[in-house]
């Protein structure tokens, strides 16, 4: 990606001045996994956290950030957006609902902000890569620059 190509959450966190690398990765369409991710970084798939968005029953679409390596816990994603139960939204329904497609969905610049939340582990480190915005491009930042930019919350939402 040339620099003249920014993606929306570049342009964000530009316009916001917060500190924050680009980092380009090799696509593998059959393989979109974090820890693929991670393996191309050459980064510990730990700090390579990945987006997902989920719906809670009453309270709508949220979202999670968590570890690359790690599964969501949905008992524990619900209690953090205060909902009884909540599942993952749809495949389908991810381009739509947030203007990105899987593989390429980032925290920052949602169509519509939603609830967020980033699995405490996050904290644990200087910095974290989460996507930005398009398959083949990850965003190096600080996590509680992050994490206060989007305006989340931290919990513990993985198994």
């Amino acid at each position: 990606m040339a620099n003249n190509q920014k993606t929306n959450a570049v342009r964000l966190l530009e316009k916001a001045k917060i500190a924050f690398e680009t980092v380009p990765y090799e696509v593998d369409e059959n393989n979109l996994a974090a820890t693929h991710v991670a393996e191309q970084l050459g980064e510990d798939i730990k700090q390579v956290f990945k987006t997902l968005v989920l719906h809670g029953e009453r309270t709508g679409h949220f979202v999670c950030v968590i570890p690359g390596d790690r599964e969501v816990d949905l008992k524990k994603a619900a209690k953090a957006v205060g909902a009884k139960k909540a599942e993952m939204l749809a495949m389908k329904d991810l381009l739509p609902t947030t203007g990105y497609i899987r593989g390429g969905c980032s925290p920052i610049g949602m169509k519509k902000p939603f609830p967020t939340f980033f699995d405490e582990s996050a904290l644990n480190f200087d910095f974290i890569y989460v996507s930005a915005g398009v398959r083949g491009m990850q965003i190096k930042i600080n996590p509680t620059d992050l994490i206060e930019y989007v305006g989340a919350s931290t919990a513990d939402l993985t198994k």
